[in-house]
């Protein structure tokens, strides 16, 4: 059965060094997954190969029946994949409104859709602040605002509780469904925090120096078996 989102023998790296080791995975459409990894073990190059910030040496990336691999990041935005980095990468001089405008296609001509307000009201109340002077949570829905901005089919978030207080974790994970089912989005996201996902999240892939080590949907998920990989 083919997915909305789908990899298919990937492998990527930096230069003679292979990071992603022929990976496989269909995801389908409104569906939540969550990566997850120690710190080294792939996460980050996986999704830096998705966007394209990273050229894949073999193996295809899909989405909706389209290969995504020879295209440029931004082409790869304009075909519906959106992408929040770790570390949120917000311009930090800039309002609020223009950070999200930055995300904006040319045919919006500046206005933000108003349910990216709906979801994240802070962003209202604040539109008007440099995105420097929000906190770590701010920052993060801002991200997520301007990915959205984009009016993507698929959203890649790599380590979104980064640098986070556990209170505001909760609410994002809440935020993220809510997402999910008022866009039909499918969400792909890369984590540590298992509380985290297992309060979003419908499917659970671990990965292990660069290979998917274990995988499974949430109602069989083993803590247990994931811990261990997390732990150092």
């Amino acid at each position: 059965m083919s997915g909305l989102f789908e990899i298919n023998s990937l492998c990527s790296g930096y230069k003679q060094s292979q990071v992603i080791h022929d990976l496989d995975i269909k995801i389908q459409p409104k569906e939540i997954v969550a990566i997850m990894g120690r710190n080294g073990m792939g996460k980050t190059t996986l999704f830096k190969t998705l966007i394209g910030d990273i050229k894949n040496t073999k193996g295809e990336i899909k989405l909706d029946g389209k290969n995504l691999e020879k295209l440029d990041p931004y082409q790869r935005v304009e075909n519906g994949v959106a992408y929040v980095p770790q570390g949120r990468m917000i311009f930090s001089t800039m309002s609020v409104l223009e950070n999200i405008q930055t995300g904006l296609p040319a045919s919006a001509h500046g206005k933000v859709p108003d349910d990216l307000y709906e979801l994240f009201p802070v962003l209202w109340d604040m539109r008007k602040r440099k995105g420097g002077n929000l906190s770590g949570g701010q920052q993060q829905q801002l991200a997520i605002a301007r990915a959205l901005a984009t009016n993507p089919k698929v959203l890649l978030l790599d380590e979104p509780t980064e640098g986070i207080q556990p209170s505001i974790i909760k609410d994002i994970a809440k935020t993220l469904k809510e997402i999910r089912d008022k866009r039909d989005l499918t969400i792909v996201v890369s984590e540590q925090v298992l509380s985290f996902t297992m309060a979003m999240a419908d499917r659970f892939l671990v990965i292990d120096k660069g290979r998917f080590a274990y995988e499974d949907i949430r109602a069989n998920v083993d803590e247990t078996t994931i811990s261990k990989y997390l732990s150092v």
